[in-house]
């Protein structure tokens, strides 16, 4: 089964880019392609100049560890760690050292108004703080590209609202591009450009 077709997109730096339509109609998908989480049949996708659908598993890997960063829906923070350790485990990946990787973090903990829950374990944080967290994570090893996957779906619209503020914070403050799966009318409305898939192709 085809589930995208004929797809040819162009994201440029800093654009909040958000990807609409009806359940099925390849979103995630796409998203999982721009994400080198799922390669392609056919065709090519460019970071730049780099191709990635030519790279081989482990360099794929590197290149998505320091390029890419992910926020979901359901924040994926892993429960025995603090949330400062959540965060810092995509720049130990990437070789920093621990004590690099929580000068970075606080950085951005700070930015995103959270340092103070920083040694406490996700159990015990509110849906908005462990989303909060997830993007930081997301955000620690200055990716290219940060792609969200209705990261909003599980937060209330009160929390929702503040977490679609920060991305525009985001973008003004660190140029970050932006690229999200929603079926929030909000967000899609807000964003630079909505990219609205029906059966696996643009519309």
């Amino acid at each position: 089964m085809q589930v995208l077709r004929d797809i040819n997109l162009t994201i440029a730096k800093a654009e909040v880019v958000s990807i609409v339509g009806a359940s099925g109609a390849g979103k995630t998908t796409l998203l999982q392609m721009l994400g080198t989480l799922d390669r392609p049949d056919s065709g090519r996708i460019l970071y730049d100049e780099t191709d990635v659908t030519q790279l081989n598993e482990k360099a794929l890997a590197g290149f998505r560890n320091k390029n890419i960063g992910f926020v979901f829906q359901f924040h994926n923070l892993l429960p025995e760690f603090t949330a400062i350790e959540n965060v810092c485990m995509p720049a130990l990946i990437a070789g920093r050292s621990m004590d690099e990787a929580k000068a970075e973090a606080h950085k951005l903990l700070q930015f995103l108004r959270v340092e103070n829950r920083a040694d406490h374990k996700p159990a015990q944080l509110s849906g908005g703080e462990q989303q909060r967290f997830a993007v930081a994570r997301a955000l620690i090893n200055h990716p290219a590209v940060v792609l969200a996957d209705e990261p909003s779906g599980n937060l209330d619209t009160y929390h929702a609202e503040e977490l679609h503020d920060l991305f525009f914070q985001l973008r003004d403050q660190y140029q970050q591009t932006f690229v999200i799966v929603t079926h929030n009318t909000t967000l899609a409305q807000k964003s630079d450009r909505q990219i609205v898939l029906k059966d696996g192709e643009v519309v």
